[in-house]
């Protein structure tokens, strides 16, 4: 696994291709190579250092696949997962690179390629003999300093990185810090030169330009007026809060914009689960939003969240209300099961069962097309999914 045990493994730098992992992997190359380092992908560890990023659903099978591997390799973990649990990963991994790797990244490679000190190296996480060694964090990036991707590898342009909201169940605040950063109009349009369909990753992509707080209708006109070709914004892979749906704004997304819906995070229908995981909005944002859209003939993409830890049967017949509403009205409801994530305040918490009548009704709103996702425990579903193999 270590160097002590695989001298000078360094021939080869190797991200693991993971296609969940498209955008981080896609940013990682182009980190690198403006560095000048070279790097290949692989779907199997090789030899030199392998470099690994990976979110928590992922953590048990890529632990397996290190602990299994038989290369002389230096292992090297970034991402949401090894930055909340940097302890667990060494169990496995030989570094950690903890928070935001523009930085750090390269330069622990070229540390480790030239046998250089990497206490030296700010921002990562190791084994030493007097037991884990974190050195000193790094401040937060400039976005514009980086690239997204290179050209054979394109992938959505990060226009904003952090959140001021801290929820309880997310990794957003907790990885990015709470103060909005953006890549300027100028440095988008540059990227998306090589883009035929255009599209953005941001926490709040109405929020561009912004403290993340307010709307900055100026910064959004210039980023979207600097840009040619199809661009979708506010939808897919990126969504927006449903306090930042306004006529103002979706009148500049339907004049410069090609989607015709935009994506809402609104998480639950009960206020008081609203209040108690620090979303910062209320059901009737949720609300407004939704006959926002509806008014400029946009379709509502609304995200729930379904098991948060305090939530009691009557907050999931909030919800279930509140998405018959919006398929009503002609939106569509993407469902999730909660999922507590390291680094966040649920992280210890167990999520809330969801009720059978909320499971049947989504059951059925998912098969008439309205409804898309998981709203029950991987267990259960795995379940129904071999009940259903076994069936004559």
């Amino acid at each position: 696994m270590h160097s002590l045990f695989h001298p000078n493994p360094v021939s080869s730098v190797t991200i693991r291709f993971d296609k969940k992992n498209m955008f981080s992997l896609a940013a990682i190359q182009a980190i690198l190579l403006s560095r000048g380092i070279e790097v290949n992908f692989s779907s199997s560890p090789r030899d030199g250092i392998m470099i690994y990023s990976l979110a928590t659903p992922q953590a048990p099978d890529v632990y397996r696949e290190v602990a299994n591997a038989r290369t002389r390799s230096i292992f090297i973990a970034g991402g949401p997962h090894p930055s909340a649990r940097a302890t667990e990963a060494l169990e496995h991994f030989d570094f950690v690179v903890i928070g935001e790797g523009e930085e750090t990244l390269p330069e622990l490679i070229l540390a480790l390629e030239g046998d250089d000190d990497v206490d030296e190296v700010r921002g990562i996480a190791f084994r030493s003999p007097d037991g884990i060694r974190k050195t000193d964090p790094r401040p937060h990036v400039n976005l514009d300093a980086y690239p997204p991707f290179i050209e054979n590898f394109r992938t959505p342009i990060e226009i904003s990185r952090g959140c001021p909201y801290n929820c309880k169940y997310c990794q957003t605040p907790r990885l990015f810090g709470t103060k909005m950063r953006h890549r300027s109009a100028a440095a988008v349009a540059f990227y998306s030169r090589y883009l035929s369909y255009i599209r953005f990753v941001s926490p709040n992509a109405f929020a561009y330009g912004s403290d993340g707080h307010h709307i900055a209708l100026d910064r959004v006109t210039e980023l979207l007026t600097s840009l040619r070709g199809r661009v979708y914004f506010g939808t897919f892979p990126c969504e927006v809060r449903p306090e930042f749906v306004t006529d103002e704004l979706l009148e500049i997304l339907k004049e410069y914009c090609a989607n015709t819906s935009v994506h809402i995070g609104a998480q639950s229908g009960s206020d008081a689960v609203l209040s108690e995981v620090h979303r910062g909005h209320s059901r009737r944002d949720v609300v407004a939003a939704i006959e926002t859209c509806r008014t400029h003939s946009v379709t509502a993409i609304v995200d729930f969240i379904f098991g948060l830890p305090t939530e009691v049967a009557a907050d999931q017949l909030d919800s279930l209300e509140l998405v018959d509403s919006i398929v009503a009205t002609g939106g569509r409801v993407r469902a999730h099961y909660f999922t507590p994530l390291p680094g966040t305040p649920y992280e210890d918490e167990k999520p809330a069962p969801v009720s059978s009548k909320v499971g049947k009704r989504l059951g059925k709103l998912a098969r008439d097309g309205k409804v898309s996702g998981q709203w029950e425990p991987p267990r259960l579903r795995r379940k129904k999914t071999n009940d259903l193999k076994q069936r004559p």
